[in-house]
């Protein structure tokens, strides 16, 4: 199995409002492409860290092997959020990527 995790920055131009809700739009996004691609285990997104915490939000998912999370990577599902509901209002992208044994 191998771990992705992300943890992303809102970019600092966006009001409070407007962080909240994309933070939701975000997590929404991403947690729904759990039944789309083939050979996620788990994804969530987290989008109340706490005030000790250097990001705002962060993606913590699962898949079942390392092609699995490049498939994820290219799929027309995952650019769709991605590229419309994502990476717009990030300013910051911090990847981890480990082999769970």
């Amino acid at each position: 199995m191998v771990r992705h995790v992300i943890i992303w920055d809102l970019k600092e131009e966006l009001s409070i409002e407007e962080k909240t809700q994309r933070k939701l739009l975000i997590k929404q996004g991403l947690e729904s492409l759990k039944d789309k691609i083939d050979g996620i285990i788990s994804i969530r997104v987290e989008i109340e860290l706490l005030d000790s915490s250097n990001g705002s939000l962060m993606l913590d998912s699962t898949f079942e092997n390392e092609q699995a999370l490049k498939n994820y990577s290219v799929h027309p599902e995952h650019l769709k959020v991605a590229n419309n509901i994502v990476r717009p209002y990030v300013s910051q992208r911090k990847c981890a990527d480990l082999e769970i044994k």
